[in-house]
């Protein structure tokens, strides 16, 4: 998997591509389908969610240049393979679900692969942790109109990160977007198709 759809299609850092051969996929699909965890495209975990296809979890998180001393935010816990990504790679992750049953799911799979460095809460991802805030980088693992404000606000003012999928609900594009003070710098990435960010800053439920 790594070799073939992650290394192959350009991801380069060693840190990302030895984390994603660390944590295990199959453990964070459900049962049905294991034979396909390392399959080149997302995957059905119910409650209209999925999990990421292995090369665009790599591909975003290379995008936040990630050195292992960052305080870092995930919306979208999902199954929790991507929160396992990045414990592997950070001192510490937080992640919000909006879906309570998904989030005790993922809780239980992260604690059985001994990832401590990770927190789980069900919430409005789309309006972050204003009150856990600054996180040195943010990662939004489905798709929304626009960055969301109050995750812009809540990044470090020097140097904090934000990788996000931006677009309509057919169609996003990656988009990184870094704080300097309040000024923020943006690029635009590949295209891609997540799931809509539900919440009072994304879609509307």
């Amino acid at each position: 998997m790594v070799r073939t759809q992650i290394r192959n299609r350009g991801v380069r850092d060693p840190r990302v591509l030895d984390a994603m051969e660390r944590v295990p996929r199959e453990h964070f699909v459900p049962a049905r389908l294991h034979g396909r965890a390392c399959s080149d495209c997302a995957l059905d975990i119910g409650h209209g969610q999925t999990i990421s296809q292995p090369y665009m979890v790599a591909t975003m998180t290379e995008a936040l240049a990630l050195n292992g001393t960052e305080r870092v935010l995930e919306i979208g816990t999902g199954s929790g393979y991507q929160c396992a990504v990045l414990a592997a790679l950070a001192a510490e992750v937080v992640s919000v679900e909006r879906v309570p049953e998904l989030a005790a799911e993922a809780e239980l799979r992260l604690a059985e692969i001994d990832m401590t460095n990770v927190r789980v809460t069900v919430g409005d991802g789309s309006v972050g942790l204003p009150d856990e805030a600054p996180f040195d980088a943010i990662l939004v693992t489905a798709g929304s109109p626009a960055p969301p404000p109050s995750l812009l606000l809540q990044l470090q003012e020097d140097g904090g990160r934000l990788v996000a999928p931006v677009g309509d609900r057919k169609l996003q594009h990656i988009v990184v977007m870094t704080r300097s003070g309040n000024e923020y710098t943006t690029e635009k990435r590949t295209a891609c198709r997540f799931v809509p960010l539900l919440g009072a800053e994304g879609w509307k439920l």
